[in-house]
């Protein structure tokens, strides 16, 4: 972990050092597009491109290193990634394959493929018009209906489990294996553009294998659990997942303002079992507040990439994952609209805003049904896909059908990508959804850094503190780049 941190810190000096210089001239139009070897041999050639190096390697097209955390306990994952990409009349149509390893011999491999319906509004950055009220998604694309075509195996040998419900101890840890692959498909169709607001829905296949984890610093699961303890634990049948929702992300108040809600309600069948169906309707209230509105990016992802892309644009001869800062003051200024303040604004590298983010997941089951252990949501340190909450907590410290969470966080840039963030979480989980009434609510508070390199994954570093149960550090890199869509949930 030490040479990893001490190569993103490398490069974000590189990163940094090239912000002060201005970009290359770009090259006569009568000279072919450089190939991935002269991009590779171009931006690797003297140390002040190595923020542009570790840029292409890491995001480049049409092959890159695939970096990442695969799941909390299971190591930092690398690989290959591979990026493909056919435009037509009207779709732009994109394929995604990788696969990668960690150090504990966990691995994740899948095939992710969008259609992009591109016969409205060209897809491509721009910063909105003055005097707006409400203003685009600032991710810079412009909504666009996507179908969703993947399938994806993931296997991690090494996650914990403290039982369920809100009343568990340390002294129950115990450690399994899980390997689980998803084959499906969504969509995303666009209903208002002025607020960002689309409906979605996904119909997904699940089939999850859960063994042993021995080796490990507490039992088993199969030697302290049995199945009425961990339901699912014997007995793991396949699914059917179907999920319908609605989400919003308008910008608001001159930038200031950014809202990302989403409301979905998902149903698990098990036709093969009949115990184990059961629906959830989750609840997801994000809104952030911009301390800097000209320069603040807002880092949601974006449907019209893969998972392995963080385009700004869908012109294949340009898929660069940053902004040229001189490009965008040039245009500023050409803007007679614009004052020279709101200009000189574009090129400070700036990022700072507060957060307030209200979660809540809730599970109905028919009569006798129960909801497998392994799809039950869980808040402490990170849960099964990277998102943490109460991390001074272990990971999975949690889990329960039902879980509320409320996060207070504040985050602003120390020097060019790297970042401080601090934040409060305030969670309680309940076996029953009146249970949540009544459960003792779990604290923590987090400091720490996070750094953005170009189109890399995220990556945060977090001391935590406030439980009672001591204090946790985690170190976390994304499993998709940085602008690139979401991979399928785990749960």
């Amino acid at each position: 972990m030490r040479h990893i941190l001490f190569v993103l810190i490398l490069a974000a000096a590189g990163t940094a050092w090239a912000q002060l210089t201005l970009p290359p001239q770009p090259a006569p139009t009568n000279i072919d597009p450089p190939g991935e070897l002269d991009k590779i041999k171009e931006n690797c050639g003297t140390f002040s491109k190595i923020g542009g190096c570790f840029e292409q390697l890491f995001t480049g097209q049409p092959l890159h290193i695939a970096v990442g955390s695969i799941a909390p306990q299971n190591g930092y994952g690398a690989g290959l990634a591979y990026v493909g990409l056919k435009n037509t009349e009207n779709w732009r149509i994109t394929w995604n394959a990788d696969a990668v390893g960690s150090n504990n011999a966990s691995w994740r491999a899948g095939f992710y493929m969008k259609l992009v319906d591109t016969r409205g509004p060209d897809i491509g950055f721009h910063m909105g018009t003055q005097g707006t009220k409400v203003k685009p998604n600032h991710t810079g694309l412009p909504e666009h209906p996507v179908i969703n075509l993947y399938a994806q195996t993931i296997s991690l040998n090494k996650l914990t489990y403290f039982g369920l419900g809100p009343n568990t101890n340390e002294a129950g840890r115990s450690f399994y294996g899980m390997r689980q692959t998803i084959v499906g498909a969504s969509g995303v169709k666009p209903v208002n553009q002025r607020l960002n607001v689309a409906l979605y829905g996904e119909a997904n296949g699940r089939f999850v294998s859960i063994r042993p984890s021995d080796g490990q610093p507490s039992p088993s699961i199969e030697q302290v659990y049995t199945e009425a303890a961990a339901p699912g634990l014997t007995h793991q049948p396949s699914f059917i997942q179907f999920g319908e929702g609605i989400r919003m992300h308008p910008v608001l108040a001159n930038d200031v303002v950014r809202l990302n809600y989403d409301l979905a309600y998902r149903q698990y069948v098990a036709p093969g079992d009949s115990t184990f169906s059961f629906q959830r309707l989750t609840v997801d209230l994000s809104n952030q507040f911009a301390l800097h509105s000209a320069t603040t990016r807002w880092l949601l992802p974006r449907d019209a990439n893969g998972p392995d892309e963080c385009s700004l644009v869908t012109d294949p001869k340009h898929p660069e994952c940053t902004l040229d800062k001189k490009a965008q003051y040039d245009a500023c200024m050409a803007d007679k609209s614009k004052k020279p303040s709101d200009c000189k604004a574009i090129t400070r590298d700036l990022q700072g805003s507060f957060g307030l983010r209200f979660f809540l997941a809730l599970s109905m089951t028919p009569g006798g049904d129960v909801v497998p252990f392994y799809f039950q949501p869980t808040i402490g340190g990170s849960d099964v896909n990277g998102n943490a909450s109460l991390t001074s907590y272990q990971d999975y410290r949690f889990r329960a059908p039902n879980v509320l969470l409320f996060r207070q966080s504040f985050e602003h840039s120390i020097w060019g990508p790297l970042g401080f963030t601090f934040m409060v979480d305030e969670g309680k989980v309940a076996l029953t959804r009146g249970g949540l009434g009544s459960s003792n609510w779990v604290h923590s508070f987090s400091s720490g850094l996070t750094l953005r390199l170009g189109g890399i994954p995220q990556v945060s570093f977090l001391f935590s503190w406030g439980g009672n149960e001591g204090t946790h550090t985690i170190v976390n890199q994304g499993s998709s780049l940085l602008g690139g869509s979401a991979r399928p949930s785990l749960n």
